[in-house]
């Protein structure tokens, strides 16, 4: 098991979001297991899609991704996973496929952004770089309090 890593206070509220995802993927698990009714699970999935996770990727690639650059092979990765999720929370078909489908793919997109991408980040972004991406991720996600 791999120790905590140390986030940036001013990334925290992106891994924080992180953190729900990956409790959005351990529910799916469990009600896949469950045999709960998959087709409302689906629907607050796409629920948690909409009001979540489309603002937070819209805040990634506004701010987060462009301190690396458009041309680095972690941000090629990250938006193009993006696309990929945001195609099966939208996909029409069987919602057992779909479901586990989604789960594998934003457990893996959050574990690799958590793991790679942000301590990358972390690593090369300026103070300045860091305090926009705080004020931004606060205005574009409603949290903004200054």
């Amino acid at each position: 098991m791999m120790p905590p890593l140390q986030r940036h206070p001013l990334l925290q509220p992106l891994s924080r979001e992180h953190h729900q995802g990956l409790l959005l993927c351990w529910r799916i698990r469990r009600d896949l297991q469950a045999g709960t009714d998959l087709g409302t699970v689906l629907e607050e999935c796409r629920a948690f899609f909409h009001s979540e996770l489309l603002p937070h990727f819209a805040v990634e690639e506004e701010v987060v991704f462009p301190v690396l650059g458009p041309k680095d092979p972690l941000v090629h990765r990250a938006i193009t996973e993006h696309r990929r999720i945001a195609r099966l929370f939208l996909r029409i078909a069987d919602p057992r496929t779909t479901l586990s489908l989604i789960e594998d793919e934003l457990e893996a997109h959050i574990r690799f952004e958590e793991r790679v991408l942000f301590p990358r980040l972390q690593h090369v972004a300026t103070a300045e770089e860091l305090d926009r991406i705080d004020r931004v991720h606060g205005v574009m996600m409603g949290t903004f309090v200054k």
